[in-house]
């Protein structure tokens, strides 16, 4: 048996008609772990993502594009024509799962609403990924992670009332539903298991960040209380003579007490003004001075020693150079190379050595099209009168799965 086919997800074949993140992050996933998953693209244009980077040296093959889309098969088709419809239908018939992250309605305007493919095929999971849900007030409108931060409360959230209201940078909500999509998916494929039948499924970059604040929810809708871990009173971010340090004061005895060992202060936790925690909330700002002018008295590297030598929470702040430079990303092995040179993420998942593999680059646009046809069981002649139709447009890769 090769090693592909002890591949969690060998056998599992998916059409993806995803683009940007949420979609490609949990295709790329499931393609990682051995389903054949086939990227369904517009001709010419392709993923939104492939234009992402303007004037990048390697086109639509871009590095954003390519982070999200190893291990996967292109096939460029033109969906105002019937018969780049009866392609997809032909080869739901032999699908496990069509993933899209379209705004609701799209699918079922284009003909490939669940209903319908239900019809070809009984066993199909349809999974949808949309900003805000299918039904409802928002549901009209186009997903968008930063618009989801601001909706969801994420973006008003601050370790400081006095911080302005900021964007977070990193694609945040995107990330999270995609990976709320592969539970979906993964759940309703083992659910198939039971019942013989497939099913539709989605997540929304709404809900999944909701459920990222599960507990601050859970505290408000009880109590009516806002609850802010980045606010408490021995948490922050220090600055230093070279960089910033931050720490988290808890999961302790007495962690002022400790705080107050490494920065070489009087024993604060003894004070009246400091002895609960209500006191030290209260007089958090006097505090937070008092550690900000210690640290700013060394460099990062000596206080993380003291900080460390009482067994406190502590970290230097790093950029995402500095990370991916880090010996702990080195030793987790957590970057890997495409065509043995170029350099992106791999899987954050420790398994069987054979369930990850990589097994081809991100595709190029439609590169894909004429091994996919073959395999359905297109002819020659019929593929080259898709071609000839414009219903089918690319180069040809070649037919490894």
């Amino acid at each position: 048996m090769s090693s592909s086919d002890t591949q969690p997800l060998s056998g599992i074949k998916i059409i993806d008609f995803t683009q940007v993140m949420l979609g490609p992050c949990c295709t790329q996933v499931l393609a990682d772990y051995g389903a054949d998953v086939i990227k369904v693209e517009r001709p010419g244009a392709g993923d939104l993502s492939r234009g992402s980077i303007a004037d990048d040296p390697d086109g639509q093959n871009n590095p954003v594009f390519r982070s999200l889309n190893r291990n996967k098969r292109s096939i460029a088709l033109d969906m105002r024509k019937d018969d780049a419809k009866q392609v997809i239908y032909e080869l739901v018939k032999t699908a496990d799962v069509v993933v899209n992250n379209f705004r609701a309605g799209v699918m079922e305007r284009m003909g490939f609403g669940h209903e319908k493919l239900s019809e070809i095929n009984p066993r199909i999971i349809s999974a949808f990924g949309s900003g805000f849900g299918s039904k409802g007030p928002l549901s009209h409108k186009g997903g968008q992670d930063i618009l989801a931060q601001a909706l969801s409360g994420v973006m008003m959230r601050k370790a400081d009332p006095s911080l302005p209201t900021s964007l977070y940078s990193t694609a945040l909500c995107d990330y999270t539903a995609g990976m709320h999509l592969v539970q979906a998916i993964l759940l309703a494929l083992l659910q198939r298991e039971k019942t013989g039948r497939g099913q539709a499924v989605s997540v929304s970059l709404f809900e999944s960040m909701l459920a990222m604040q599960i507990q601050e929810a859970a505290m408000w809708l009880q109590r009516q209380k806002d609850l802010n871990w980045g606010a408490f009173p021995l948490t922050g971010v220090f600055e230093t003579t070279d960089g910033a340090v931050v720490l988290v004061g808890a999961f302790k005895a007495n962690p002022l007490q400790d705080i107050c060992k490494a920065l070489d202060l009087p024993d604060l936790s003894q004070e009246p003004r400091f002895a609960s925690f209500a006191d030290k909330v209260a007089n958090k700002a006097e505090l937070q001075r008092l550690f900000r002018e210690r640290f700013a008295t060394n460099t990062t590297e000596y206080w993380l020693g003291r900080l460390e030598e009482q067994d406190l929470l502590c970290a230097p702040v790093l950029t995402l150079p500095q990370a991916l430079d880090h010996g702990q990303t080195k030793v987790n092995g957590s970057i890997i190379e495409l065509d043995g040179s170029i350099p992106v993420l791999g899987s954050p998942l420790t398994m069987d050595p054979n369930a990850f593999r990589l097994r081809h680059s991100p595709p190029e646009l439609g590169g894909d099209g004429r091994a996919v046809l073959e395999e359905a069981g297109y002819s020659e002649n019929e593929i080259d009168r898709l071609v000839e139709t414009g219903a089918l447009v690319g180069e040809c890769r070649g037919a490894a799965a």
